[in-house]
C-alpha cells in the first residue's frame, strides 16, 4: 500500500535589511565584502559568505574558481572549513550568503549548492546546534532557522548506519 507523507520547509522573507537585527545586517555586509574579493574570472559570479561563531568571531569566505574545473571551491565551504579548522570546538550560529554578477548585487537571493548544504548539515549536526542561514539579494532577503529547511530529506550519519 502506498503511503503519502509531506515534509515542509519554512523560510522568512524580508524586503530590506532594516527589518533584520543589527548583527544580521552586519553579517550580510561582511558577506558582501567577501563576495567582492572572490576570484571568479571565468563565471564573473562572485559569491560571499560570512558566518558568526558562538564566540562571536566572524569568518568570511568567497568562491575561488580555477580553469581546471572542478578544482575551485564555493564561498560557504571555504568559510565553514576555515572556521572548523581554526575553532574546532566552536559552533556556527549564523551564515549569510550573497552574490554579485559582475559588479551588481543579485536581484534575488541565491541558495547554497547541494555540496555546500551537505557540509552545512554535517556541521550543524556535529555541534548539535542549528545554523541559521540568511540569503541576501537586492530585492529580497530569505532566512531559514536551520539547514534542514533546505534539505528536508537528507543524508547523514544515521543514513550510513541504516537508522534513518
Amino acid at each position: 500500500m502506498m503511503k503519502k507523507f509531506e515534509k515542509k520547509s519554512i523560510f522568512y522573507e524580508y524586503e530590506s535589511t532594516e527589518q533584520l537585527t543589527n548583527s544580521e545586517e552586519e553579517l550580510i555586509k561582511e558577506a558582501e565584502k567577501a563576495a567582492k574579493n572572490a576570484y571568479a574570472p571565468y563565471s564573473k559570479f562572485k559569491v560571499g559568505a560570512a558566518l558568526i561563531l558562538d564566540n562571536n568571531k566572524i569568518i568570511q569566505g568567497n568562491n575561488q574558481e580555477n580553469a581546471a574545473y572542478p578544482s575551485g571551491l564555493c564561498a560557504e565551504r571555504i568559510a565553514v572549513f576555515y572556521a572548523n579548522s581554526q575553532y574546532p570546538e566552536v559552533a556556527i550560529k549564523q551564515l549569510a550568503i550573497t552574490a554579485f554578477r559582475g559588479d551588481e548585487l543579485v536581484e534575488l537571493p541565491i541558495s547554497p549548492c547541494g555540496s555546500c548544504l551537505q557540509v552545512l548539515l554535517e556541521t550543524q549536526r556535529r555541534y548539535n546546534t542549528p545554523v541559521e542561514i540568511i540569503l541576501s539579494g537586492r530585492r529580497k532577503i530569505y532566512k531559514a532557522e536551520n539547514v534542514e529547511q533546505f534539505l528536508p530529506m537528507n543524508f547523514d550519519l544515521d543514513s550510513l548506519k541504516g537508522e534513518s
